[in-house]
């Protein structure tokens, strides 16, 4: 029973350890391919089966934040070196991670805690973006990921619309 309630926690704390492994992986090795799998699979399923065992918590949700935290930023120690991003693309991006630092600075300004927002816009870019890096070596990203941009840029706007209403 205990690992039944645990599961989802399980699973949120494996993402953090395939994460580190992943920073050690050959960037888009079949080792790389498969922990970057695995950090997705897991990212999808825990919230889920949270809800299935009604072991939903605030403390699950803050380690979902840290574990995807952790992941992103394992991706773009990896993955940016190794991609040739158009300078406009770079602009956008920066563009996109401004609005969210915004948002959390005003999350911490206004409600004196940090707000992870898990939107269905956050939900579909985050699903964009994994399924991004796996086409990475079969399609141009210049062109791949100006949707992914223009659904995170929409996610931000709306977050900060969501922070700023509240």
């Amino acid at each position: 029973m205990l690992i039944k309630s645990q599961l989802a926690n399980i699973l949120t704390s494996s993402r953090i350890v395939f994460s580190i492994v992943l920073l050690f992986a050959k960037i888009f090795s079949p080792l790389f391919y498969i922990f970057y799998i695995l950090c997705g699979v897991t990212d999808m399923v825990d919230g889920t089966v949270a809800r299935k065992t009604n072991s939903a918590s605030k403390s699950g949700e803050r380690l979902d934040s840290v574990a995807d935290f952790i992941f992103v930023i394992v991706c773009v120690v990896k993955i940016f070196p190794a991609i040739h991003l158009h300078f406009y693309l770079w602009i956008w991006i920066g563009v996109i991670a401004l609005i969210k630092i915004v948002n959390l600075v005003l999350g911490l300004s206004s409600k004196k805690k940090n707000i992870f927002l898990h939107t269905v816009a956050n939900k579909i870019t985050g699903f964009l973006t994994f399924v991004l890096q796996l086409t990475i070596q079969i399609v141009s990203i210049n062109y791949s990921s100006i949707p992914v941009y223009a659904v995170a840029t929409f996610a931000a706007v709306q977050e900060f619309y969501i922070i700023r209403r509240k």
